[in-house]
């Protein structure tokens, strides 16, 4: 049985080594809060909310997150006992959404669980990779400015590479990179920038031989895509639009994708996110793993997913070197030849550097079941 007996959540703030523009903003700065929960038998695992800090991404905000997490999912936790860490989401089944407060605090507990087995995370999740294969975002930016940056990814071996677009900024900058690099493996980001009315614009994508256009639609929307979908030989990415198990059935019956963009901070956790690769795998839908602009931490358990083999499409998941400065892990997120070897001892398969992770927080709440319990 696992019995946490205290949860400790940091709220960090790191600075990005260069901005992030996507179509909905830029981040310089980014917020988490990192959870750190500890056993009965004094083992600790980690854990992070990946949500920003305003709603352009879900509705969730770290601040949103910092409540649900104190006012209600810490008592919850600590007040019960697990066998399991799929048994998270069933203890917090009565609370709706905050999907990814709860995705923080369950990957905490699959990190106990894991050392606890004494095996690797990649292990109880049933991962079967060694290594996978890394791919990398570009930011809106100046088309030249854009260029150098994507050479300098096919330089450091990176093996597709994602670009964020926006009306005004989508088929004349794509034309130009796949002029520039004809053999790349290439796909587009829109985050829902595109309405239905734009099909005419969109179709022209097909010429420039993308992998995937990723949620060209809104982010509540299947319907609209799957007409879309009907009309582009480009595959669609369905990337907002599955925060759930359901929502991917629902996409793939009616045809609203081909590709399936897993986040288990957006689909409520680790353990949401198997579901949908167990249904990915009987429907033979191509996954790959989707990154937030995260911490080593969510990068080592997104890296272990992602070892899964549904997970057949390189992913967002890059060198920590990519965002920051210095990470809050060690050792850190790094891309040899194109690949990430997958870590193999117990847990996650990386150590939180305290050190790091206390300069960069300025608030740190610790919580045990005496606060709950009268």
């Amino acid at each position: 049985m696992i019995q946490i007996e205290r949860v400790t959540l940091y709220h960090v703030t790191m600075k990005l080594k260069q901005p992030f523009t996507t179509s909905l903003g830029t981040i310089s700065d980014r917020e988490f809060i990192i959870v750190e929960v500890k056993d009965q038998t004094g083992l600790t695992g980690w854990g992070e909310v990946s949500a920003f800090s305003s709603p352009w991404y879900t509705e969730e905000t770290i601040e949103t997150c910092y409540h649900m997490l104190r006012a209600f999912f810490i008592p919850n936790v600590l007040t019960r006992t697990f066998t399991h860490p799929s048994d998270i989401p069933d203890s917090l089944y009565q609370f709706k959404g905050n999907r990814m407060a709860k995705a923080g605090i369950e990957a905490a507990v699959w990190d106990i669980y894991a050392k606890r087995e004494n095996k690797s995370l990649r292990d109880v999740l049933g991962g079967t990779k060694d290594r996978i294969p890394s791919g990398v975002v570009a930011g809106l930016g100046p088309v030249d400015d854009m260029l150098k940056q994507i050479q300098q990814f096919v330089d450091q071996g990176y093996q597709r590479v994602k670009v964020k677009i926006k009306p005004g900024q989508d088929i004349g900058l794509l034309k130009k990179i796949r002029e520039s690099f004809p053999h790349l493996p290439l796909m587009a980001d829109a985050n829902s920038a595109y309405e239905l009315k734009d099909i005419s614009k969109l179709k022209q994508l097909d010429d420039i031989r993308l992998l995937m256009i990723e949620q060209p639609l809104a982010a509540d929307d299947i319907v609209d895509h799957r007409h879309l979908q009907k009309h582009l030989k480009t595959p669609i990415c369905l990337d907002e639009s599955i925060c759930s198990l359901d929502d991917a059935r629902k996409a793939v019956e009616l045809g609203s994708c081909q590709i399936i963009n897993v986040k288990p901070s957006r689909v409520g956790g680790l353990t949401e996110a198997l579901k949908i690769h167990t249904f990915s795998k009987e429907h033979q839908i191509p996954l790959w793993c989707g990154g937030m602009v995260e911490t080593g931490i969510s990068r080592a358990q997104n890296v272990a997913l992602a070892s899964l083999p549904q997970f057949t499409i390189p992913g967002d998941i890059s060198a920590s070197s990519k965002y920051w400065e210095q990470d809050i892990i060690y050792p850190e997120i790094k891309v040899e030849n194109g690949f990430i070897e997958v870590p193999r001892s117990p847990g996650m398969g990386v150590e939180v550097d305290y050190q790091a992770l206390r300069s960069f927080s300025d608030k740190i709440d610790v919580f045990t079941k005496h606060d709950f319990v009268m």
